[in-house]
């Protein structure tokens, strides 16, 4: 399981700030590539956090995510700040939670007009029941001086696009409401850290305040009277699900009883990597076969390592063939595959890491095949521990 952080990412200032006040004992830390991150901890608690500004629109904000992701290899990735409402049952002020990201921009423009050709990301599971549960405790909004009803939480679509929608009259806002009519809100970071989090296997949550309601009214004086308060409400219930988050992963990795593991217990499964299964073991021992004890078994040098990749192309062909890996999701998986061939050839420090790193997106790539998964797993420990 993972180790790391809770990663938070904001595009302004501004929420940058809304969430870096609740964190303390803040240090920084410098990418290789020269990108800031400042860890700390949620004050008044032991959760970790790595904050990172990405700046406007999906492509920074993708590379931004992913450079988080191989850095920390975080618990979550959670994206937060403002964004416009598409309807006004949405109050401003509220915070919507994404059940789902559009990439509204693909299309294809034909004779008789513009056809939507959307992507899509869903919000893990595990990741949209938590953050249910803590919008039906309604504990995590700062106190409102002056205000009795304090903001919701929505669950919803968000779309997110290229350009700032200040609209709702041009042509493309009315394409946008006749094509993602159930998106509740419009951003322009979203999908890039979506993406980034699909191709890295990590999981995203999206967290946006509504500072307006995209009709126009941008650089207004409500605009800017309600822009520093939805990015707050936004910050607050992000703090509050990074906690939650870092809790229940702290608990999984505790055993059932409470007690640490020992060597002596027989009641222990094995994983079957070739079928993602558990198979029962009633001796103390087992000899003349290869048995991994509640661990994946691990290449144990440079030749095992190359080894095995190569032996991983024939499972990519098997999945493609038995349809459990679509065409796409292969070709990149193959080039990703000889990427990561060619650095492990190399056999130095920095040629290792790319190895690593470029398991790590292999991983993610087949994510919804638990076999390939199992299998990369000791490869990505073995070209660690060359590094």
């Amino acid at each position: 399981m993972p180790k790391g952080p809770v990663v938070i990412l904001t595009a302004l200032n501004l929420e940058y700030q809304a969430v870096r006040q609740r964190l303390a004992d803040l240090q920084v830390l410098r990418h290789e590539r020269g990108t800031r991150f400042e860890v700390g901890t949620v004050r008044g608690t032991s959760c970790r956090v790595a904050l990172g500004l990405t700046n406007k629109g999906n492509h920074s904000a993708a590379v931004i995510a992913e450079r988080a992701i191989q850095e920390f290899s975080p618990v979550a990735v959670v994206f937060v700040g403002v964004a416009g409402a598409l309807w006004d049952a949405t109050r401003l002020g509220d915070v919507v939670m994404a059940s789902h990201v559009y990439a509204y921009h693909g299309g294809t423009s034909e004779d008789d007009g513009l056809k939507a050709r959307p992507r899509a990301w869903e919000a893990p599971h595990g990741i949209s029941q938590v953050a249910s549960h803590l919008a039906r405790l309604d504990d995590w909004a700062d106190p409102t001086p002056g205000r009795e009803d304090g903001p919701q939480v929505r669950f919803g679509a968000i779309a997110a696009g290229e350009i700032v929608q200040n609209s709702r009259l041009s042509a493309e806002a009315k394409w946008i409401r006749q094509h993602y009519n159930d998106a509740l809100a419009i951003e322009m970071e979203a999908a890039g850290v979506a993406q980034a989090g699909h191709l890295s296997g990590a999981p995203v949550a999206i967290v946006r305040g509504i500072s307006d309601r995209a009709d126009g009214t941008k650089k207004s004086s409500e605009d800017r009277r309600w822009q520093p308060r939805a990015a707050a409400n936004a910050a607050a219930f992000a703090i509050r699900l990074a906690v939650e988050l870092m809790r229940e992963q702290e608990e999984a990795a505790m055993p059932r009883d409470g007690k640490a593991p020992s060597a002596d217990r027989f009641d222990r499964g094995v994983s079957n990597t070739v079928h993602n299964s558990t198979v029962g073991i009633m001796a103390g021992s087992v000899t003349g076969s290869s048995v991994h004890m509640n661990a994946a078994p691990k290449a144990s040098g440079p030749t095992d390592l190359i080894t095995e990749l190569n032996s991983f192309r024939d499972q990519l062909g098997r999945h493609r063939t038995e349809g459990a890996l679509d065409e796409d999701s292969y070709r990149e998986a193959l080039t990703d595959l000889d990427s990561a061939l060619r650095s492990a050839v190399e056999r130095t420090p920095e040629s290792s890491k790319r190895t690593v790193m470029t398991l790590k997106r292999l991983r993610g790539l087949v994510a919804e095949c638990p076999a390939l998964v199992a299998t990369l797993a000791p490869m990505v420990a073995a070209a660690g521990d060359l590094a």
